[in-house]
């Protein structure tokens, strides 16, 4: 079964471009930055501590590379459910960052605060495809099964 979204592509300074996408996380609605170069879906410390978004936070003993650094300590939160148009994911740990640096640029922009990136992790899984012209992104899923038909009395 193949789940596609709409995402939004911002034009952050004529010549460099973020694919957002909309999600529901435990039924609240964020922004995430597609990421296809970030190993693992994080969401910023503040934001997830401020919101509805997230379990508890849990230091990691993981050092987060990256982001122009290689020794950001990082956190890690179970989310109990993201919704991702008609994808739901249930339980996935998320990496814990602290991601101001992103939504202070984007305000100075002008454009929507992110709750974090969506990551390689759930890309991969779901064997996502992202399409620019069309502007969606689309995820590739088993297909539910119908249970077999059961007789009753004959």
């Amino acid at each position: 079964m193949i789940i596609s979204v709409p995402i939004q592509i911002i034009d952050l300074h004529g010549d460099s471009y973020h694919p957002l996408v909309e999600i529901m996380v435990n039924n609240n609605p964020y922004t995430l930055v597609l990421d296809t170069g970030a190993s693992k879906t994080a969401f910023d410390h503040d934001i997830l501590l401020q919101s509805d978004a997230g379990g508890a936070i849990q230091a990691s003993e993981r050092v987060s590379t990256g982001l122009g650094t290689t020794n950001m300590a990082s956190s890690t939160a179970i989310i109990e459910e993201i919704k991702v148009g008609d994808l739901y994911i249930s339980n996935f740990e998320v990496a814990v960052l602290d991601l101001s640096t992103i939504n202070i640029a984007y305000r100075q922009l002008n454009h929507p605060e992110v709750l974090g990136v969506l990551g390689g992790d759930i890309l991969m899984k779901y064997k996502a495809v992202i399409d620019y012209g069309k502007k969606k992104l689309s995820f590739h899923t088993r297909s539910k099964q119908k249970a077999p038909l059961v007789k009753r009395g004959s």
